[in-house]
């Protein structure tokens, strides 16, 4: 949050002012918005769940969606990833397994993110081309760097020869050190295993990967099209155009080092819009942004959270 006002200290007013007009519609339409995210994010959980547990629900999927939702803020970005395994762990998905398939979640979601963005700026080419062709050089290389992380986390997901290449280094730094990390070398071969059979499994089925991808654009047009919820009384852009200004700043924040993308996805977010709205409305946009991807998903997963400790210590009181 600190970040957030920081980047914004010098436009405080304008946004302040846009966002005092904001109405209760608009709120309730990011929160339903970021809801449908997040039951097309469980139906791709379960999805992938159900190869390892036939007995997986949506329901559960949807619950672990708000769950990780919940640590992403509570660890700026960095839990996610544990909670996702830990809840897959308790609902009958293995450990090593659900490593592999988090992964591989992971991995299509930055796939699907740089191909929807290039879908959105090929369908508004004029459009985008008008009102950043000062900046092409910078964007076509925001895209080239996020092309070369997809297709470096894609390897890391499924490259066996990567997989030995990277272990006969650490191998022989590991007996330059007397085998102090012969532990953790033998976890991490483990991992690799799981997560190079977890990719078999997944992207040998062309129908299935292909349903992941798809439901994965659906998701990205309910979070894309939330600030078009926002200039739609005050601008005459389109929903279309708002969501691939949106995806490229998605696009873009994700490569610059920040955690949990705050500040940087809310800098990017209103330098791209300042120019075509405003800079007070594209400011107070990317805070409601904001708000609809990560503090409504945050509240709605503490109530998981504190629901599932309820449950787990009644549970506890009853073996007893």
């Amino acid at each position: 949050m600190a970040a957030i006002i920081y980047t914004f200290r010098d436009l405080a007013g304008p946004i302040a002012e846009q966002l005092a007009k904001t109405t209760p519609a608009v709120i309730a339409g990011i929160c339903v918005l970021t809801t449908i995210y997040h039951v097309i994010e469980g139906t791709i959980i379960t999805i992938l769940a159900k190869r390892y547990n036939g007995g997986f629900t949506v329901g559960k999927g949807i619950v672990n969606a708000f769950f990780c939702s919940f640590y992403r803020v509570a660890t700026l970005g960095s839990g996610a990833g544990v909670a996702a395994i830990v809840y897959l762990g308790e609902h009958g998905v293995e450990y090593s397994k659900s490593f592999g398939l988090y992964t591989l979640q992971y991995a299509f979601h930055k796939i699907s993110i740089a191909f929807f963005s290039v879908i959105l700026l090929l369908l508004n080419w004029d459009y985008m081309y008008s009102r950043f062709a000062d900046y092409i050089e910078i964007l076509l290389a925001g895209y080239l760097l996020t092309l070369v992380i997809t297709l470096g986390l894609v390897l890391v997901c499924c490259s066996e020869k990567l997989h030995r290449i990277l272990f006969r280094f650490a191998g022989f730094v590991n007996e330059k050190l007397d085998g102090k990390f012969d532990e953790p070398l033998a976890m991490l071969r483990e991992q690799c295993r799981m997560l190079e059979v977890s990719a078999r499994e997944i992207l040998h089925r062309k129908r299935l990967a292909a349903a992941v991808v798809g439901l994965d654009l659906l998701k990205f047009c309910m979070w894309y099209a939330i600030p078009y919820l926002v200039f739609r009384a005050q601008s005459d852009i389109t929903v279309s155009q708002t969501m691939a200004v949106t995806s490229l700043s998605v696009m873009l924040a994700a490569v610059l080092p920040s955690p949990a993308g705050i500040g940087s996805t809310e800098f990017v977010f209103t330098a791209l819009f300042s120019g075509i709205v405003g800079t007070g409305l594209a400011g107070s946009a990317s805070l409601l942004y904001r708000f609809g991807t990560f503090v409504f998903p945050f509240l709605v997963g503490a109530v998981v959270v504190v629901v599932r400790r309820r449950r787990s210590g009644k549970y506890s009181e009853n073996r007893e």
